[in-house]
C-alpha cells in the first residue's frame, strides 16, 4: 500500500494559504480530464455529465503543489521531533485516550494493536481530529493528479478511488473535505485506505472517518492488523554501535523493512537489548541530533507503522509520543 507523506506541518503551510490561491481550473480543456472521464464511464459506468459538472466546478490550489514539495519529512530528526513529540500532543492523547477509553479498549481487544499506539496516530495525523484538513478533497486530487506530473498516476487512482468511495457510501462530494493531499477525516485515510480498511465500529451503518471518533479507532486499528502488526512483539529499541568498527553502515539502507538478523546485528556492531524472539530480524536506523547521532532498531511492528506513511522519522516519532500518552495516561 503506497502513501503520500501527509503531515501536520505539510497541512498548516497548506492551510496558511488555502483562502488565496484558489483559481478556475482549466479541466475542461485538458486531454487527461477527458480520457479520465472516459475511464470512468467505460469501467464503472458513472455518468459523462456528472464527473463534467464535477471538475468544471473544481479549483486549482497552489498552495496544494507548494506544499507536495516540501514534506516535514525532509528535515533532521532533531528538528522533525518538536512538531510533533510535544506536552501539548501528549496531554491531547491523554484527554482523547479518556474520552475513548472504551472504544480503545475494544479496539486493542479485536485488533490486538496497543492503545496507546492508535491514540498517536491520530495525535501526530490531526491533533485528534482538530486538524483534519479544510480543502475540498476532489479538488485536492484534482489539482494533483492534472497539475503534478511527479505524482500523475498515484493522484488518478486516487481519484478514481475516491469516486468510487462517494458513491458506495452515498457521500456528497461537495461535504468532503481533507488535507492538501486529500486525506480524510481523523486518521487522515486516503480514499483507496478508507475503501479497504475503514470500519464501521460503532454500528450505526456508517463510516464516519470525520465526526465519529469510534469509527476513526476502530479503522485505524484494522490498518494496522492488515498490515500484520504482531501482537504482544516489541516495536523499536535504542542501541548502542561500535561505529569505530564501521561494519554497521551496510546495514543502514534506504529499505525501511527488517531484513537483518540478529547475529547479522551483533556482528556489524550492535548491541541488542536481551530477550528478543531469536528468529525476529530487525532494521539498524540512524537519527541524527544536534550533537552524535542516535541509532534504533526497528522490529516488524516498526515497519507496520511506516505502513501508515513511509518514513523512519514518522514512525520514531508515532512511537516515542505513544509512550509519553502511555506514561501519561497510566498515572491518572
Amino acid at each position: 500500500m503506497k502513501l503520500i507523506r501527509i503531515t501536520s506541518l505539510s497541512l498548516l503551510l497548506a492551510l496558511s494559504l488555502l483562502t488565496t490561491n484558489a483559481r478556475a481550473s482549466d479541466y475542461s480543456d485538458k486531454k487527461e480530464v477527458k480520457a479520465f472521464i472516459k475511464h470512468m464511464v467505460k469501467k464503472h459506468k458513472f455518468n459523462k455529465q456528472y464527473l463534467e459538472k464535477l471538475f468544471a466546478r473544481a479549483k486549482m490550489y497552489d498552495s496544494i503543489l507548494e506544499a507536495i514539495a516540501r514534506p516535514a519529512e525532509g528535515k533532521p530528526w532533531y528538528q522533525y521531533r518538536p512538531i510533533f513529540v510535544t506536552k501539548k500532543r501528549t496531554q491531547g492523547g491523554i484527554d482523547f485516550w479518556k474520552k475513548n477509553a472504551d472504544a480503545l479498549a475494544r479496539a486493542e481487544k479485536t485488533y490486538g494493536i496497543p492503545q496507546e499506539i492508535i491514540v498517536a496516530i491520530i495525535g501526530v495525523e490531526t491533533r485528534y481530529g482538530k486538524q483534519a484538513g479544510s480543502y475540498p478533497v476532489f479538488d485536492s486530487l484534482a489539482t494533483l493528479a492534472f497539475g503534478y506530473p511527479p505524482r500523475a498516476t498515484f493522484f488518478k487512482s486516487e481519484l478514481e478511488q475516491f469516486l468510487l468511495m462517494v458513491r458506495e457510501e452515498k457521500f456528497k462530494v461537495k461535504d468532503l473535505v481533507g488535507s492538501y493531499a486529500g486525506a480524510m477525516g481523523m486518521p487522515q485515510f486516503i480514499s483507496s485506505s478508507f475503501r479497504q480498511y475503514a470500519v464501521d465500529f460503532d454500528g450505526d451503518g456508517k463510516r464516519d472517518l470525520w465526526t465519529n471518533p469510534t469509527d476513526a479507532i476502530g479503522s485505524v486499528a484494522n490498518y494496522f492488523r492488515r498490515h500484520h502488526w504482531k501482537r504482544d512483539q516489541p516495536i523499536t529499541h535504542k542501541v548502542d554501535v561500535d561505529a569505530a568498527r564501521k561494519e554497521h553502515k551496510k546495514l543502514i539502507t534506504k529499505s525501511l523493512k527488517p531484513s537483518s538478523t540478529q547475529l547479522e546485528l551483533l556482528l556489524g556492531g550492535v548491541t541488542l537489548p536481551r530477550g528478543i524472539k531469536k528468529e525476529l530480524k530487525g532494521k539498524l536506523l540512524k537519527f541524527e541530533t544536534s550533537q552524535k547521532p542516535e541509532y534504533w532498531v526497528g522490529w516488524n511492528n516498526f515497519y507496520v507503522i511506516t505502513r501508515y506513511n513511509h518514513s523512519a522519522l514518522y514512525s520514531m516519532a508515532v512511537y516515542q509520543l505513544s509512550q509519553m500518552i502511555k506514561e501519561g495516561y497510566l498515572k491518572l
